[in-house]
């Protein structure tokens, strides 16, 4: 997971949904496709706290995303620590076990690790990964949101992050392979695979509560939401 806050839920939507089954929701994906957005606003739905990554202090995130090869390694090990002190600091609160939700899942960091580093690199990162023995808390729920490459680099440029410019459609594709691979082989938690392509859940209110409603009810197995939009 990565560094807690507090989401801003109001009283009243967390009384509205005292119903709500999940102690901890994890929103999973590509770059681009909503995830943190998305867990904000089921945040404040809720009335939780959230567990968000926090790409922005990674001083090797942007070394890395001009020249992947060289700054992989350090960009990487950066992600392990910070995760290993969030864990750490988030195993100390679970004395008081408030609902939370999160955009990511730490089984992320070996994902990524293996398509950006090569062999050599990746062999030492796993040593460090074995010694740090990481233990994250299980979901009750994963949300994984798909959407095309293209989709993706629309989006990643509406937003206009400087560096991400120099995200190319061939690191995405990569990693869209890696995801589809590890969710389709992931039973940890129950999984809500929803195709993202043509809904907006954060800025529109029928699509965010089609998507809260299939998240509320999902509480076992593997799951789909495909929203036709015309």
């Amino acid at each position: 997971m990565a560094s807690g806050r507090s989401g801003n839920g109001d009283p009243v939507s967390a009384a509205k949904h005292s119903d709500w089954p999940h102690r901890l929701v994890v929103v999973e994906g590509l770059i681009g496709v909503g995830k943190t957005s998305l867990a904000e606003r089921l945040a404040a739905a809720v009335g939780a706290e959230t567990v968000f990554e926090q790409a922005h202090e990674n001083p090797f995130l942007e070394r890395f995303y001009r020249d992947p090869k060289a700054a992989a390694f350090p960009a990487q090990l950066f992600f392990l620590f910070q995760r290993a002190r969030q864990l750490g600091a988030l195993r100390q609160q679970d004395l008081f076990a408030p609902v939370r939700i999160a955009d990511y899942l730490l089984e992320k960091d070996r994902l990524f690790a293996r398509v950006t580093l090569d062999d050599d690199e990746f062999a030492l990162y796993d040593q460090v990964y074995a010694r740090l023995a990481l233990e994250a808390p299980r979901p009750d729920l994963v949300v994984f949101l798909q959407a095309p490459v293209d989709v993706l680099l629309e989006r990643i440029a509406r937003r206009g992050v400087r560096f991400e410019k120099y995200i190319d459609a061939s690191y995405l594709e990569k990693l869209s392979e890696a995801y589809t691979r590890f969710f389709h082989q992931y039973t940890a938690s129950p999984l809500l695979i929803v195709n993202a392509g043509e809904i907006d859940p954060v800025g529109d209110s029928r699509d965010f509560d089609e998507l809260f409603a299939a998240i509320r009810a999902t509480r076992s197995g593997r799951h789909y939401l495909n929203p036709v939009r015309h």
